[in-house]
Order: structure tokens, then C-alpha cells, then sequence
């Protein structure tokens, strides 16, 4: 396995924890619910059953965020070595490594840093269309990229 797909498969296993993570949430809010449902009534009861609403509705926009980030990863094809930076090419620069698909948080992995960064991202814009040699800058800090993978 390449340290690509290790990378790939690393995000992966921490997206579908989470997915995993919201369903169980859901479901729970769900089931809460519908017992409150059976045995209340009034006004308390009825705010508590809109706050369980609004709760689920965020857990649901989670987990669809999470789902659309799950699909961009499947998608990226860890095979393909890239000359210039697009999707899917993982950027070292200065020392870290920065995998070009979603936003996902910093991992280390076989000692190296690495961050999920999207496109479209402020250091995901300047990075894409790049190549190993090239220098970026964001927010005062140059990176100079040592290669593309």
C-alpha cells in the first residue's frame, strides 16, 4: 500500500466513525421522540419535542457533509501520480504533507503531518495547478513544494 492510500484509507476509517457516529445519534433522537410522543403534552412538551427537531436537523446536515466528503475521497483514484496539482494529489511542502480533496482534520501518520485541505480552501486555490519546485503563499508563510505525488 502506498503512503497515498494509507492517507486515503486513514480519512476514510475516521469519516465512516463518524458517519456511524451521527446515525447512532439520529436514531437515538429519533426513538426519544416518538416515547415522548406517547405519554406528554403541553406546552414543555412541546418545546422539548422542537428542540429535539432542530437537534436532529443538524445532526442530518453533519451527516450528509460527511457522506459528500466520504463520496470525494471514494472518488479519488490513488493510482494516478500527478505533475501538476488537481484533486487527489498529495503536496509536499515544507516539511507536511497536504492531501488535495475535502477538509479534514490534521492526521500524523507514519511520522509525517499530514492535512486533508480542499480546493477550495485559501491554500487549496493557491496550491492547484502547481508543480514540484514551485512556492505559494498564504498568510505570510511561503511553502515551497518539494513534490506531487
Amino acid at each position: 500500500m502506498t503512503f497515498k492510500q494509507k492517507i486515503k484509507s486513514h480519512y476514510t476509517q475516521l469519516l465512516e466513525a463518524k458517519i456511524l457516529t451521527l446515525q447512532i445519534q439520529i436514531a437515538d433522537l429519533t426513538t426519544d421522540a416518538q416515547n415522548d410522543a406517547k405519554g406528554s403534552a403541553g406546552d414543555k412538551h412541546e418545546t422539548a419535542l422542537a428542540m429535539m427537531h432542530l437537534e436532529q436537523e443538524k445532526l442530518n446536515q453533519k451527516l450528509a457533509e460527511n457522506l459528500n466528503q466520504k463520496n470525494i475521497l471514494e472518488a479519488i483514484d490513488c493510482g494516478v501520480l500527478h505533475k501538476v496539482i488537481a484533486l487527489g494529489s498529495l503536496v509536499k511542502a515544507n516539511e507536511m504533507y497536504f492531501f488535495i480533496a475535502t477538509a479534514l482534520p490534521q492526521i500524523t501518520l507514519d511520522e509525517a503531518t499530514i492535512f486533508g485541505v480542499s480546493p477550495q480552501a485559501p491554500i487549496g486555490i493557491q496550491f492547484m495547478g502547481k508543480k514540484a519546485g514551485d512556492c505559494i503563499q498564504v498568510n505570510a508563510i511561503t511553502y515551497k513544494i518539494d513534490s506531487v505525488f
